[in-house]
């Protein structure tokens, strides 16, 4: 594992580079798969129609599940989520939600009765360290993945929904604004060493983790500081910097893969259908 060394204020910053690389699932919308080092994660998303909350009767709703198994790390306990898959899926959530990344009012099908609510499981696959921002990456690719039935309104009273499935109307992709990327920091002998993207035995004997989620633009999204000491404000202000500057890397690669996804997609529904433009054509031209 290569490491890169930086002192800012007197604080040694060791930067691993681990390579990130993600794909998404062949034919399986709303599906990614991220390796980052020796850590895999697994997302999913999925949709069904639900009342909405009654706070919110025109906006849809996003959930974030997490699933620890003892083949990614015997310490994983089967069954009650323990303490990291709480906190896993509360920062990716809360990276989301504040962000208000994902466009929720766009999920709304009939207001105060039918909006869709959007599920994201996290499977954990491997443990090698840093699972926050790996998980995080396979939620936001899984998200841009995803195609949602077209729905529209109907029956005599015009209150009855209809689904029409994606032989008829092609399905919709969520309207995303932007990608909040986590990027986690840990610390060392009393916070004088920061480690950016903790290994396994890194998390194991460091002191304290913070992960500050920030898109491509600059804007933070969430941070959130576990264990050991406070951090000095300039010190926080060094790492949003280079957290910045990963993101946007980051941003590059899931767009990049999202691009390829799409790509293949197309080309797979084109070879479902591969009369029909030219039958088209023959028509126009007799």
């Amino acid at each position: 594992l290569l490491k890169e060394y930086f002192l800012i204020d007197a604080i040694l910053l060791v930067e691993a580079i681990r390579c990130i690389l993600l794909f998404c699932i062949i034919e399986e919308d709303g599906s990614s798969e991220v390796q980052l080092g020796q850590t895999r994660v697994m997302g999913m998303v999925t949709a069904q129609l639900v009342q909405p909350y009654r706070d919110r009767p025109k906006e849809g709703i996003l959930s974030i599940f997490t699933e620890f198994s003892p083949m990614a790390d015997p310490s994983f306990e089967p069954g009650r989520p323990g303490e990291l898959a709480v906190e896993l899926g509360r920062i990716v959530d809360r990276g989301l939600r504040e962000s208000r990344a994902v466009d929720t009012e766009s999920l709304c099908i009939l207001a105060g009765k039918f909006v869709w609510a959007i599920r994201i499981d996290l499977h954990i696959l491997d443990n090698g360290g840093n699972l926050v921002d790996a998980a995080n990456i396979a939620a936001l690719a899984a998200l841009l993945t995803f195609r949602r039935p077209e729905c529209s309104l109907g029956g005599e009273d015009g209150q009855e929904v209809i689904v029409h499935p994606p032989e008829i109307r092609e399905p919709l992709p969520l309207t995303v604004h932007h990608l909040p990327i986590a990027i986690s920091f840990g610390f060392f002998s009393n916070e004088s060493i920061l480690v950016i993207d903790p290994t396994h035995n890194e998390e194991a004997v460091m002191g304290g983790r913070m992960t500050t989620t920030v898109n491509a633009n600059g804007d933070i999204c969430a941070i959130q500081k576990s264990g050991g000491e406070g951090v000095p404000r300039r010190v926080i202000m060094q790492c949003l910097q280079l957290a910045t500057s990963k993101a946007a890397s980051i941003t590059k690669q899931i767009k990049d893969a999202v691009e390829v996804f799409n790509t293949e997609r197309a080309l797979r529904k084109i070879k479902r259908h591969p009369t029909s433009t030219g039958d088209d054509v023959r028509e126009k031209q007799n």
